[in-house]
């Protein structure tokens, strides 16, 4: 069971942003990010998107920091990965309200 971050480096909303993902199930996922008080907001089909200013804390907490690289092909040889075509498919999500 691990819990993954990549480095902030992907520019949004006036910040950079970590992409945290489980190698091993969803609801592992879920549970981290609950316990450290991420919103289910930023959750995205198969990670959550977490601000620069939480990355330390949740290396902390026990997230493994690993490259943009070695995420994604954790990511896709755990089978939780979702792609660009699976996501095609899906309904529309609902507005977010980052204010909340």
């Amino acid at each position: 069971m691990t819990v993954l971050i990549d480095q902030p480096t992907w520019p949004a909303h006036s910040t950079v942003w970590s992409h945290l993902v489980s190698d091993t199930s969803l609801a592992e996922l879920h549970a981290f990010a609950a316990a450290n008080g991420i919103p289910r907001r930023g959750f995205d089909l198969d990670h959550y998107d977490v601000p620069a200013r939480l990355y330390e804390a949740l290396v902390a907490a026990g997230a493994h920091p690993v490259s943009n690289r070695e995420l994604v092909v954790r990511l896709r040889a755990s089978g939780l990965r979702v792609t660009g075509r699976q996501r095609a498919h899906l309904p529309p999500a609902p507005p977010r309200d980052d204010n909340a």
